[in-house]
């Protein structure tokens, strides 16, 4: 070889293939330290919950063991600083479009082999807010799955205020690393930690309030966004509300407190899919110019098309572009029930019903599966 093609080798070595060992190097210890915490949670939740037939004493000392950090904060701070600095510019990069559609797919899916496996659930509304809930986990909220903490100081929150809709919460949940995936496997199942409708006595990460009663998300949020104002945290609160829960007087309440107070650091969204369990919004109990009456409250509203990933994405970044001016942020997403399931679209009847087995095999059929079933 002559000298330039040595240079050139040589160059080559310094800025790419260094790199590119140190980065997969780094990338293998932080997902040695992901399974590690998930070990750790398996076992503490075993041990909590009497799963091993051992002695009080052992019991103790083993509990004492996992509550240690296996890799301590300063070494997983130092790890991410460096992976960080060898990460290739080309590989820093946020999920396609695309990435995003098929993760809503494998989430879909998630959603209707839970509810089939245990004949009980919300699948339509979890179907329908899919693509919603994976653009804001995968793509907008500024948050860390790993080091999960009920605070969330410095970072993003979401609080899930229409609590039955808790498959397609989960899912996302398990899907963006909060959980092991496994174990979506024990949705509503005796000692399970994924209860029908979120609770947090057993310490689910992800899950930062019980919302079992509709109505209440809107209140707690403001709380949480008023606490980050306070303490300059710069953190945004995000929630997600029902149509059908509209109808409850908190909900108006706590718009115009949000309104008087100028808490400016909230986005909430509106599931507008029309259908509630008792049939159409219209014919239940009319909710009218929605649009108009958020305004008429104060609030600075916005809309999107809540199937369409591209429509989500950038409607939440936009929406984030109008915070700090003295003014709440809603957003009335327009999605259909029962979205990617063709025989549990355009109907209220799926709001609270699971497939039969038959149905299942019809659903999946039509759910890509991109990042394997659990």
């Amino acid at each position: 070889m002559n000298g330039f093609t040595n240079a050139l080798v040589i160059t080559n070595i310094k800025t790419k293939i260094i790199p590119m060992v140190l980065f997969n190097l780094i990338l293998f210890l932080k997902k040695l330290n992901y399974c590690l915490i998930n070990l750790n949670s398996w076992a503490k939740n075993c041990l909590i919950n009497n799963r091993f037939f051992i002695s009080d004493i052992v019991k103790d000392k083993l509990l004492k063991f996992f509550n240690k950090r296996l890799i301590s904060l300063e070494i997983e701070v130092f790890l991410n600083s460096i992976f960080n600095r060898f990460t290739p510019i080309n590989t820093i990069k946020m999920p396609s479009i695309l990435e995003l559609e098929k993760t809503a797919s494998q989430v879909r899916r998630d959603i209707v082999r839970m509810v089939n496996a245990v004949n009980s659930g919300h699948p339509g509304g979890s179907l329908g807010c899919a693509d919603f809930l994976v653009a804001l986990y995968f793509e907008i909220l500024n948050h860390h799955p790993t080091q999960f903490n009920m605070d969330g100081t410095n970072e993003d929150i979401f609080f899930l205020s229409n609590g039955h809709i808790s498959p397609v919460f989960y899912s996302v949940l398990a899907r963006s690393g909060y959980f092991p995936v496994s174990e979506l496997s024990t949705f509503r199942k005796l000692n399970t930690r994924l209860q029908g409708h979120p609770t947090t006595h057993d310490g689910l990460p992800g899950i930062r309030i019980a919302s079992g009663s509709l109505g209440q998300g809107l209140s707690v949020a403001l709380g949480a966004a008023q606490t980050k104002k306070l303490n300059n945290d710069k953190g945004i609160i995000y929630t997600l509300h029902g149509d059908g829960e509209i109808q409850e007087g908190q909900i108006w309440e706590a718009a115009m407190y949000a309104a008087h107070n100028k808490v400016d650091n909230i986005i909430s969204t509106i599931d507008y899919n029309h259908k509630q369990i008792d049939g159409d919004i219209s014919d239940v109990l009319d909710l009218g110019d929605l649009n108009a009456k958020w305004q008429a409250f104060g609030w600075d509203v916005m809309e999107m098309n809540g199937n369409n990933m591209t429509a989500v994405v950038k409607t939440l970044n936009e929406a984030k572009t109008h915070l700090g001016k003295e003014k709440p942020v809603m957003i009335i997403m327009k999605t259909e029930m029962g979205q990617g399931v063709d025989f549990m679209m355009g109907t209220h009847k799926w709001h609270g019903n699971a497939p039969s087995n038959e149905q299942l095999t019809v659903a999946l059929a039509q759910l890509e599966e991109t990042l394997g079933d659990y």
